[in-house]
C-alpha cells in the first residue's frame, strides 16, 4: 500500500480535513472527510433541534465529500433537498474552495410529534434531490435532480449517483457528540471509475463487476463511530479498509472552513440593482432596509440614505 500508514495518536486529532485516494487494481476512488469546529461554527449559528442538527451535519459532511471532486477553485457545488409538504421544506448546503454552509428550515410543530430518529421519508415526506456543480472558470453547469429516496440522505445520495449518473457508489455517513457535547460527523465516499469513454462496454451494462462489489463490500464496513472518532487519522481509515491491496494512491488533503459569503457591501450591491421606488418599499419606518442571511443567521441593516439616488 502506498503511503499509508495505520497511526494513531490520541493527543492528536484530524478534523476539518478531506482526503482523495485512488484503487488502481479496483477501478475505484474515494474520499474521506471529518468535520469538527467548522461544523460547530456552523450549528451555533442556528438552534436547531438534534434531529435538524444531525441531518445538517450529515449533509454538510456529504457536501464537503462530493465539493472537493471540483478541480478548480473558484467551482461551486450545492446540495438541495426539499419538498412542499414535509416537515422540512428546504436544506441548502454549499461547497467553494475548502469553505463550507447550510441552513434548514422546517416546521418545529411538526417535528415535534415525531420520534427522536425519524426517517428521511417522516422528514421530507415526497422530496426532491438536487445536486448541481458549477465550474466558473469554464462556465459549464451540470445538475441533476432525483427523488429524494432511501432512509438515510446516505442512501439518497448513492441513489442520486446510481439514477443520475450511472454510476455505482457508496456513502457512509456517520455522527457522534465528543466530550464536550460538540457534534463530529465523518463520511466516506467511493465509486467505481466509468469505464467506456475509449471504445469499452460501460460499467453499468455489465451483469457483474467483481472488483467493484469487493470495493463496495469493504466501504459497507466502516462504522459510524470510526467515521467520527477525531483521534483516527483520515489515512487510518484508508488503510484498515485496503490494506490488501497492492496499490493505493493518496490524492492529498483539503482543509475545510466555515464560509459564508455574504456582507453588507454585497448585499448592498444586490439591493442597488432594484429600483428606488422598490427599495423604498424594503425599508422601514427608520428608512432602513433590514436583510437576514439564513446561512448564518446575521441580520445587515442596509440604510436608504447609504444609496445614490437613480438617475431621472
Amino acid at each position: 500500500m502506498t503511503n499509508i500508514a495505520p497511526t494513531t495518536d490520541p493527543a492528536t486529532t484530524d478534523l476539518d480535513r478531506v482526503i482523495g485516494f485512488t484503487i488502481p487494481g479496483r477501478h475505484a476512488r474515494g474520499r474521506v472527510a471529518r468535520l469538527g469546529p467548522v461544523l460547530h461554527a456552523i450549528l451555533s449559528a442556528h438552534a436547531y433541534p438534534p434531529v435538524i442538527e444531525r441531518l445538517l451535519a450529515e449533509s454538510l459532511t456529504l457536501t464537503a465529500l462530493l465539493g472537493t471532486t471540483l478541480k478548480n477553485a473558484e467551482g461551486q457545488m450545492t446540495l438541495q433537498a426539499q419538498t412542499e409538504k414535509g416537515i422540512v421544506s428546504l436544506m441548502v448546503c454549499d461547497y467553494k474552495d475548502g469553505e463550507l454552509r447550510g441552513y434548514v428550515k422546517f416546521d418545529a410543530e411538526r417535528l415535534a410529534r415525531l420520534g427522536k430518529n425519524p426517517s428521511l421519508h417522516a422528514l421530507f415526506n415526497k422530496g426532491y434531490l438536487a445536486i448541481t456543480f458549477d465550474q466558473v472558470t469554464t462556465k459549464e453547469r451540470y445538475q441533476g435532480i432525483v427523488p429524494l429516496d432511501g432512509e438515510t440522505i446516505a442512501q439518497a445520495a448513492e441513489s442520486y449517483f446510481l439514477q443520475s449518473e450511472q454510476i455505482p457508489s457508496v456513502v457512509r455517513l456517520g455522527v457522534r457528540r465528543d466530550a464536550q457535547g460538540m457534534l463530529i460527523a465523518g463520511g466516506i465516499f467511493l465509486q467505481h471509475l466509468p469505464e467506456g469513454e475509449v471504445g469499452r462496454e460501460r460499467l453499468h451494462v455489465r451483469l457483474d463487476h467483481p472488483e467493484w462489489q469487493h470495493v463496495e463490500a469493504m466501504g459497507a464496513t466502516m462504522g459510524a463511530d470510526e467515521l467520527a472518532d477525531p483521534a483516527l487519522p483520515l489515512e487510518t481509515l484508508v488503510w484498515r479498509l485496503f490494506n490488501e491491496e497492492p496499490e493505493v494512491r493518496l490524492l492529498g488533503g483539503t482543509s475545510l472552513a466555515r464560509g459564508c459569503r455574504c456582507d453588507a457591501t454585497y448585499i448592498q450591491q444586490v439591493l442597488t440593482k432594484f429600483p428606488e421606488t422598490e427599495r423604498a418599499e424594503m425599508a422601514d419606518e427608520n428608512g432602513v432596509i433590514s436583510v437576514d442571511c439564513a446561512f448564518c443567521s446575521t441580520k445587515f441593516p442596509i440604510a436608504l440614505a447609504d444609496f445614490v439616488p437613480d438617475a431621472l
